[in-house]
C-alpha cells in the first residue's frame, strides 16, 4: 500500500524542527527543541526536549523520512533524548550529563543502583547552574547489555556476583556503552566548552578524544543506601570511577 503524503501544514510545522547530522553513510535525525515542563523537586522547570533517531538513509528531504516512520514499528526500538536548559548553545559555560537509561532506577525507583538519584540530581544541578543539557541514552541499559540481560545479571548478583562479574559471566564486557552518537548530537547543539557531570573518567576521555572542549568535571555521588552500597564500591574498585572528592581529571 502506498504511503499517503504528508499534509502541507504538517510539513511546514516540522521542517524547521528536524536536523540532519551526517555520520558517513548513515544519519542521525534530531527533532526539537520542544517545550517540556518538568516537575523537579516540587518545582516546575521548563526544559527544551530533543529526540534523535539513527537511520541508514541520509537525506535532507525530511518529508520523506517522516512519511516512512508510520510503516516502521519504532515503539519496538528506544530512541535517545536531550533535555536542555537555558541558553545551552550560547552560554559561555554549561553543564552536560551523559545519562544511561535505567528502567529499574529511573522509572521504578529501585535502590539497587544510584541511577534515579543521579538523574534527578543532575537535572537539578543543570537548572541551578543556568545552562546545560542531560543526554538520556536509551541504548545503554545495563551498561549496554540491554534490559533482559540486565535482569539475568541481577539474578547472578542475588547469588553473590558483583556487577562486573555478573556481566562477564553472561559473556559481555563490563561496559559496552558507546558515546559516539551523543557526541555528534552534542557537537551539533553546542560548540563552546562544557563541564561534564560524571564520576566516570571514560566519559571524559570519550569527549576529549572526539575533540570536544571539556573544561572539567562535577562529581555526582549520593543516593547511597543499604541496597546499593556494594554496587557503588564496585564502581570505584573495579570500574574505575573516581572517588568522591577526587580530582577533576583535567
Amino acid at each position: 500500500m502506498a504511503q499517503a503524503a504528508l499534509d502541507g501544514n504538517v510539513t511546514d510545522i516540522l521542517k524547521d524542527k528536524i536536523w540532519l547530522i551526517r555520520q558517513g553513510e548513515r544519519a542521525i535525525y534530531l527533532v526539537g527543541p520542544i517545550r517540556l515542563p518538568v516537575s523537579l523537586y516540587e518545582e516546575t522547570v521548563e526544559i527544551q526536549w530533543y529526540c534523535w533517531l539513527n537511520c541508514d538513509e541520509v537525506t535532507e528531504d525530511f518529508e520523506r523520512i517522516v512519511e516512512k516512520l508510520s510503516s516502521i514499528n519504532l515503539a519496538e526500538y528506544q530512541q535517545s533524548s536531550v533535555l536542555a536548559y537555558g541558553d545551552f548553545a550560547g552560554a559561555d559555560s554549561a553543564l552536560v550529563r551523559l545519562h544511561s537509561i535505567c528502567h529499574t532506577g529511573d522509572i521504578f525507583g529501585s535502590q539497587r543502583c544510584d541511577c534515579g538519584y543521579q538523574l534527578k540530581r543532575a537535572m537539578r544541578n543543570i537548572v541551578d547552574y543556568g545552562a546545560g543539557a542531560l543526554f538520556y541514552l536509551a541504548n545503554h541499559e545495563g551498561r549496554g547489555i540491554g534490559l533482559f540481560s540486565k535482569a539475568m545479571a541481577y539474578v547472578l548478583q542475588e547469588n553473590g556476583y558483583d556487577t562486573v562479574d555478573a556481566n562477564l559471566k553472561l559473556g559481555f564486557a563490563d561496559d559496552t556503552r558507546n558515546y559516539s552518537d551523543a557526541i555528534r548530537v552534542l557537537g551539533a547543539l553546542r560548540s563552546k566548552p562544557v563541564t561534564l557531570i560524571t564520576n566516570n573518567p571514560k566519559k571524559l576521555d570519550a569527549l576529549r578524544s572526539a575533540g570536544l572542549a571539556v573544561e572539567g568535571r562535577v562529581e555526582l555521588w549520593g543516593g547511597e543506601s543499604e541496597f546499593n552500597r556494594n554496587y557503588l564500591q564496585t564502581k570505584i574498585e573495579r570500574s574505575g570511577h573516581l572517588e568522591e572528592g577526587c580530582c577533576d581529571n583535567d
